[in-house]
């Protein structure tokens, strides 16, 4: 069963949705504990602490449905899906506070250009006292085929200057789980700043689209239950899922 465990009264919750303004906010001081039922004690007193997802992309118009701003787009998605309004700009980026399940969590989009993405998350997470692993950070990956999604614990940078970024603004600190969205390698001998930059063919955006819905449950069942053997069976999932038997 779920209890939830109270804070001061100096202290806020998360609400669903909010209108406040960022210099309103207090810091979060809630967490749930999930108690189960099993007999396994691996499985009992389970504390959730809060979340912060954050997605990588550039801010405008002109970048909009590129394929360097898939990130961007799983945060709309899971705002969208868990009904949580992104309406207020605090630490340089665009946040929206809510929750998934009993679960407290800060959606966030940096608007200071992906390559400056770690002056918003390490000021976010410092403010609403997000441990390291709940940082979840949501990023294209070129190294996956299109549409193909990866969940992971920790890992490097992987040449990608956002989440390098990032890791520079968490003390370079590396062991914070990831949300990798695949949009594949660059073709021929195209430019990769090019490619990035583009948009999606209409059979490469039906699989993006998909991934995203794909990934909201996926963000669901790791903020419920972390990393089990759920994510496990989803990544498998994923390695395998446009390859032909």
């Amino acid at each position: 069963m779920l209890s939830a465990i109270s804070a001061p009264n100096n202290l806020i919750p998360f609400p669903k949705t909010t209108h406040l303004r960022a210099k309103q906010f207090a810091p979060l001081s809630f967490r749930v504990s999930a108690v189960s039922s099993s007999s396994d004690p691996k499985e009992t007193n389970l504390e959730y602490t809060p979340w912060l997802i954050v997605g990588l992309g550039n801010p405008g118009n002109k970048y909009h449905g590129t394929r360097h701003n898939v990130g961007f787009e799983m945060i709309d998605k899971i705002s969208q899906k868990e009904g949580i309004v992104l309406n207020t700009i605090q630490s340089k980026a665009l946040i929206g506070i809510g929750s998934i399940g009993e679960v407290p969590i800060v959606l966030a989009k940096p608007q200071a250009y992906m390559n400056f993405s770690g002056e918003s998350v390490g000021p976010l997470a410092a403010y609403y006292k997000v441990p390291l692993r709940h940082i979840l950070l949501a990023y294209d990956e070129m190294s996956l085929p299109n549409g193909v999604l990866r969940i992971q614990p920790k890992g490097g940078h992987g040449h990608h200057n956002g989440v390098k970024n990032v890791m520079g603004h968490l003390d370079g600190r590396k062991d914070f789980p990831r949300l990798s969205i695949g949009i594949g390698n660059p073709p021929g001998n195209m430019d990769m700043k090019a490619f990035l930059l583009q948009k999606f063919s209409p059979t490469e955006r039906r699989q993006i689209d998909a991934a995203l819905e794909q990934g909201v449950e996926a963000v669901r069942t790791l903020v419920l239950s972390g990393f089990t053997g759920s994510i496990t069976r989803f990544n498998l999932g994923q390695k395998y899922k446009y390859h032909k038997v």
